[in-house]
């Protein structure tokens, strides 16, 4: 099974995204890279290469289920791995969301202690099975 090491995450609260940082950073020992607006994470997408994507749904402009149909169009990246994090917990949303293919939903507030053990978890659910086929 792959390891996950590199995550892009995209929320507009700044707030959000420095407590993410720290999480995943130094509790979970992730390389982050981060976006406020869902234009520079389309931008920077391919320089980062990441192995799993954390995105805000509710967002200014581009809304994080926007941002992920544009990114499922990108050569490359059809079928990185994707978590949404909403301050909204319905479960119509979280359904939906997972019907296209999405690992999971969190809710806001996280708790920063296993916010990168509920995304191992995920992923490992995801990529369990999977091998490295030349």
């Amino acid at each position: 099974m792959p390891e996950l090491k590199k995550i892009l995450h995209v929320d507009d609260d700044e707030d959000i995204l420095a407590l993410a940082r720290m999480s995943l950073e130094i509790v979970g020992g992730l390389e982050v890279h981060q976006c406020s607006l869902a234009a520079d994470a389309l931008e920077e997408l391919p320089q980062v290469q990441p192995d799993l994507l954390l995105l805000d749904v509710m967002m200014p402009g581009t809304d994080g289920p926007q941002l992920l149909a544009e990114i499922r169009k990108m050569p490359d990246y059809e079928k990185t791995p994707a978590v949404f994090m909403t301050a909204k917990a319905e479960a119509a949303l979280n359904n939906s969301l997972k019907k296209e293919g999405v690992l999971g939903v969190l809710t806001k507030p996280f708790d920063p202690m296993q916010l990168p053990d509920e995304l191992r978890r995920m992923w490992a659910d995801a990529t369990e099975g999977e091998t490295d086929e030349a």
